[in-house]
């Protein structure tokens, strides 16, 4: 496929481009940041305009695309001021989802957030492992965009029965060499009760976006996407009963089992994580 990647000089978008030429896909980064390249078109995502047109085409480079994984947006809350940050994601995002449609394409991923569970858990989840079969519940601007994102989607596919949006939830994005300060988190259970202990090895993610491009449907659907185990040394039902022990545990936990539950991204993407810093600590470049 042709492929454009909004935000693709960022730290899982270097993944995700990686993956996806691997893959065999021709692949364009689309992002205002990034080393001069023939891989790379600095595009404002905030100007429609500049979206919709090099969607369409571009001199020398490409007549249109076949598929666009959206990751560019301001990746966290408290980076700028919250009226900043909401104006910066949503209207890129509505600009990417509404070119896309003018410019006939049909497949569309792009990052929503594992923030629209309810982090940082100031109020208990609904049960553990979260997934996403209960209400979305933003506590932060940030959080609020990708709610809206995934609202937003559900119009836009129900207008277009033929196009396709995959909203992933990604937890928080690591590389190997953040892996080195995960031991330091045993000590205390509060340190990443934030997202119940939750990662995603960005070569994982970079997987997650290549299986939703290849079996997303019609329609829009999200999936959160994590690794399959915790960042703590420590067990999971342990750690769920310590610090949230007013919450139901729907499962039995193995020993590490992620918190924030992959079953639909397994069953219904074939996605599977490879890594986990309990080996990438010791072999970091492997892919």
């Amino acid at each position: 496929m042709r492929i454009a990647v909004t935000g693709g000089s960022g730290k899982l978008g270097r993944h995700v481009v990686r993956r996806l030429t691997e893959e065999g896909h021709w692949v364009l980064n689309l992002d205002r940041a990034g080393e001069r390249s023939p891989g790379l078109v600095v595009v404002d995502l905030r100007n429609y305009g500049q979206v919709l047109d090099v969607f369409l085409g571009l001199d020398d480079r490409h007549t249109g695309f076949d598929a666009v994984v959206h990751l560019g947006a301001i990746p966290a809350p408290g980076i700028l001021p919250d009226s900043a940050t909401f104006e910066n994601n949503m209207l890129s995002t509505y600009n990417v989802f509404q070119a896309a449609r003018r410019a006939g394409i049909k497949k569309v991923v792009y990052a929503s957030s594992e923030t629209v569970l309810g982090l940082p858990f100031d109020v208990d989840p609904p049960y553990i492992p979260v997934d996403e079969e209960y209400p979305a519940r933003p506590e932060s601007t940030y959080s609020l965009v990708k709610h809206l994102e995934e609202q937003m989607a559900i119009e836009l596919t129900r207008w277009d029965p033929e196009l396709s949006i995959v909203g992933l939830r990604f937890s928080n994005v690591m590389d190997p060499e953040d892996y080195e300060a995960f031991p330091s988190f045993d000590s205390d259970a509060m340190l990443r009760k934030w997202n119940l202990w939750g990662y995603i090895d960005g070569r994982d993610g970079a997987q997650a976006v290549l299986r939703a491009l290849e079996n997303g449907q019609p329609g829009f659907e999200a999936f959160i996407i994590a690794n399959a185990d915790t960042v703590m040394s420590r067990p999971s039902a342990a750690l769920a009963a310590e610090v949230f022990p007013n919450v139901e545990v729907v499962k039995d936990l193995d020993e590490h089992e992620t918190m924030l539950s992959i079953d639909k991204a397994r069953r219904l993407l074939g996605f599977e994580p490879k890594h986990t810093w309990r080996t990438s600590r010791t072999n970091p470049t492997k892919n």
